[in-house]
């Protein structure tokens, strides 16, 4: 990786490279490293914690200062532009959005900080484009299904598209064969009953599945129409 690439270049090196962003999202305050550390373990480069956690920013603050150089941490849900300057503050790398909020875009176009806005419509694509989202997360990515990543990609050939919210081992390698970069979610990565089952290992091996699908499906991508 080039010396001279910015924090948008680089984590969306990362993020395209692994194919995942897989979120942390709980319902209480937890051994973050532990899941963190799954999660890198498994390949991820890049992860999201979701602001609905308890401890959130502790958490953003904990993962990027004990991963510093090797996972870059993203912020989810954020919803206004002070709780995006409080992820900035705690050392997240990523604000990434529900839906297109104004605000919160300017806010990291000011700091040069990587925004993954939520969005869905055409339209809602098009004018996070303009407030200089740096990624597109298509939420519910599995309402539109992987079919919906090439008409967007057919009228915004540069959008960068994550679809979030239903993607599966059985979709995932499609997302990402009909135009999407990545794909993300939380319940993909953290099944708890699965968790409770077989420990912090299937986490790993849940991201490190999703990986080598995406890594397969990326051999032979078909043109954008």
């Amino acid at each position: 990786m080039r010396n001279d690439w910015t924090l948008k270049e680089r984590v969306m090196q990362d993020i395209k490279s692994t194919g995942v962003l897989p979120c942390i999202k709980l319902h209480e305050k937890a051994d973050w490293i532990a899941y963190a550390g799954a999660m890198y373990e498994g390949g991820a480069r890049a992860l999201e914690v979701t602001m609905t956690t308890p401890g959130a920013l502790g958490a953003i603050e904990a993962i990027s200062s004990h991963f510093k150089g090797k996972l870059h941490v993203a912020a989810g849900t954020v919803l206004d532009a002070a709780t995006a300057r409080e992820v900035i503050l705690h050392g997240g790398e990523i604000i990434v959005n529900p839906c297109v909020i104004e605000d919160v875009l300017d806010l990291a176009s000011r700091y040069q900080i990587p925004c993954f806005s939520g969005a869905f419509t055409a339209t809602e694509c098009f004018k996070a484009m303009q407030l200089g989202a740096t990624a597109i997360k298509i939420f519910p990515g599995a309402l539109g299904g992987p079919k919906y990543m090439t008409n967007l990609r057919m009228v915004f050939p540069d959008i960068n598209l994550i679809p979030s919210g239903g993607i599966t081992e059985s979709n995932a390698a499609e997302f990402i064969k009909c135009g999407a970069c990545a794909v993300s979610g939380a319940r993909t990565f953290m099944n708890t009953e699965m968790i409770e089952k077989h420990g912090m290992e299937w986490i790993t091996k849940q991201v490190a599945l999703f990986i080598s699908l995406i890594q397969e499906a990326k051999k032979d991508l078909p043109d954008i129409p």
